[in-house]
């Protein structure tokens, strides 16, 4: 039998990078005068050990953590080459934008007029929209007052030298801000990238799509269901290039400002996961346990669906096995079938807290002093551009580009945060399967027809 010696060289490759580590710290704090050329051989002969890993591992996530130790070590010690690669995450970010107008139409379209018909659903619609919202709302204010408080992008500094230019953006009167939240030209929005217009025009259409008669309504249900699954694969393809896009933005990162910066990423990682802990325990826990929901079974029907999603950063590789599961739990079907693809377009908890995060980190780095009616306001047109990344890995980035824009931020400080977009991406993507999970047991809960299965029922 062959064996597989992957976990042996992700030991080997692991203590190696522990040595290069051990003696930078020791020669930064002169305890130890080791020459450059060590230091220098210790870390690629490290990063040597990481590439055989990753061949034998043959994961995109894995070559996406390794390429971030590349990156640096790149933007460290070759700043002029990482600075070059700029080039490369600009060609992954751009071709994350293609996604967005097409995604969030198929999604949102198929989600308004082929699951939510309340002629069918009846008292389920409002009810599952209701707990979305109220709960998507609290995630989306907790990361607001998490990065308030941690404060994760203060004291980053533009880098010097040329820079992107940046329009200045005049005053918005309150009826400009109303007047270009609705689209005037589809076609036109979608070119702007105004994530808001195409959400609003999505919502309309699928509206009215759900008032026509059903030979009308059907084909049109079919054509969005397979844009939808093609935007999916084609997601997939371009997360193929994640592992050079990333490993570029942080090379580029610490190439422009030195390895100091990322302090300041490691601070917004924490922060991040631990208002994600304060969302389950001060949030999600406190509903089960008033709902009633058998909190010990239910960790054991999520555990399985959960790590699929942390493995592979996508929502959408945990949801038959999360489907299947809440249905052992004693979840109806017909609930399970609703709630669940409902809420991969609106109950996408972690990405809303991490995107109201990020969004002010984003403006903390580029020295914005934003007043709390500035943030209540992105926080309002989060709640909206939130709804619709249907848990696409990364997909939250686009609708941060979007919100920046919007708002005149520069887009720099999103490169920063593209560097540990990954391992965000792993906390924030498993809270949005648990939420959805739990959201199928609050509903049915609140129908009474939940059913406990008996102890014995294995997932």
């Amino acid at each position: 039998m062959k064996q597989n010696n992957a976990p042996h060289l992700g030991i080997a490759a692991l203590i190696a990078i522990s040595i290069a580590a051990l003696f930078a710290v020791l020669n930064t704090y002169n305890l130890l005068n080791i020459p450059p050329t060590v230091l220098f051989s210790s870390r690629w002969l490290a990063i040597v050990g990481l590439f055989l890993y990753g061949f034998k591992k043959q994961s995109l996530t894995t070559w996406i953590l390794i390429s971030m130790v590349v990156g640096a070590e790149i933007g460290h010690d070759f700043p002029s080459v990482g600075m070059n690669l700029q080039v490369l995450s600009k060609v992954f970010l751009k071709m994350i934008k293609t996604i967005v107008a097409p995604l969030l139409f198929a999604t949102l379209v198929f989600g308004i007029a082929g699951h939510a018909d309340l002629k069918q659903v009846g008292r389920m619609g409002w009810k599952s929209i209701l707990y979305f919202e109220v709960v998507t709302t609290i995630a989306l204010f907790i990361g607001l007052a998490a990065i308030n408080i941690s404060k994760a992008g203060v004291g980053i500094e533009l880098p010097s030298g040329p820079q992107e230019e940046l329009q200045a953006v005049p005053p918005q009167s309150f009826n400009d801000i109303i007047l270009h939240i609705f689209p005037e030209n589809i076609a036109k929005s979608i070119v702007d990238g105004q994530i808001l217009q195409i959400v609003v025009f999505s919502i309309i259409f699928g509206i009215a799509l759900a008032m026509v008669r059903e030979e009308k309504r059907q084909p049109m249900l079919k054509a969005v269901e397979s844009l939808s699954e093609v935007m999916f694969k084609f997601t997939n393809i371009v997360m193929y290039f994640a592992p050079i896009g990333v490993g570029a933005a942080i090379a580029y990162t610490v190439g422009h400002m030195g390895l100091g910066i990322l302090l300041h990423l490691i601070q917004l990682l924490l922060t991040l996961y631990v208002s994600l802990l304060v969302f389950l325990l001060g949030v999600l826990l406190p509903i089960g346990l008033i709902v009633g929901v058998p909190v010990k079974k239910f960790l054991l029907a999520i555990a399985g669906p959960v790590s699929i999603a942390f493995a592979t950063t996508s929502s959408e590789a945990a949801l038959p096995r999360a489907m299947e599961n809440m249905e052992k739990l004693g979840v109806p079907r017909k609930i399970v079938a609703f709630v669940m693809p409902t809420g991969y377009s609106f109950n996408l908890d972690g990405t809303t807290l991490y995107l109201s995060l990020a969004a002010i980190f984003v403006s903390q780095a580029a020295g914005m002093d934003l007043t709390i009616g500035q943030q209540l306001l992105i926080v309002f047109t989060l709640m909206l551009t939130s709804k619709g990344v249907a848990g696409v890995p990364r997909a939250s980035l686009v609708i941060l580009l979007g919100t920046a824009s919007s708002f005149g931020m520069p887009v720099w400080p999103i490169f920063i945060i593209l560097g540990i977009d990954e391992l965000m991406d792993m906390g924030r993507t498993s809270v949005n399967v648990i939420g959805n999970c739990l959201a199928t047991v609050v509903i049915a809960k609140w129908e009474k027809e939940f059913k406990p299965t008996p102890d014995e029922i294995q997932f």
